[in-house]
């Protein structure tokens, strides 16, 4: 009698043992079910990675983003002199934004066609500059006093158009940087 006790299983056991083979193919189940599942949503999105295209130029982003805060901080103050002065360090970065699309072969009549207002616009301003100051003022480095000025109102308007040209060339400028050169590809394979 005793050796019957010891040859039987218990049946609580059997179950375990059971219960273990079909958590292991449950779980392999489940790893196969997770895996087919993202595996169709990275299908569905398009397996895009969040980073920019080869063909997004990133040092002339950075250069235009520069430019585009230097031309937003640049006339803080209404005196058109001290605009002047800001436009003459806007040059620097615009020659620069100009130069990395020249070497990327990005131009085209747009950008030319902004290049070419803002030479014309500074051109203006310097003139302007020039005849706003009277001669006693040539002396002196302080600006017109009377907002009613003409000389200082043509160095405004002469700012003004300056400012709108530089909006221009960045326009033109970050559209040519965000167009994608013929055959790269756009969208998900």
């Amino acid at each position: 009698m005793t050796a019957s006790r010891t040859t039987r299983r218990h049946p609580r056991n059997r179950n375990r043992t059971r219960a273990r083979a079909r958590t292991g193919r449950t779980a392999a189940v489940r790893a196969l079910a997770l895996a087919v599942c993202l595996t169709l949503t990275a299908l569905a999105t398009g397996c895009r990675d969040e980073t920019a295209p080869a063909w997004d130029y990133p040092r002339l982003a950075a250069t235009l983003n520069a430019l585009s805060t230097a031309l937003a901080q640049g006339c803080a103050t209404p005196d058109p002199a001290h605009c002047a002065d800001r436009l003459d360090r806007l040059d620097t970065l615009a020659r620069r934004a100009v130069t990395e699309v020249l070497d990327h072969r990005l131009l085209d009549q747009a950008c030319l066609d902004a290049e070419s207002d803002v030479r014309r616009a500074r051109t203006l301003r310097l003139a302007a500059t020039i005849t706003a100051r009277s001669p006693a003022q040539a002396r002196s480095p302080a600006p017109a006093r009377s907002p009613q000025d003409p000389r200082r109102l043509a160095l405004a308007q002469a700012v003004a158009a300056e400012q709108a040209a530089y909006r221009r060339l960045l326009a033109a400028l970050e559209k040519v940087r965000t167009t994608p050169p013929p055959g790269a590809e756009t969208g998900p394979s």
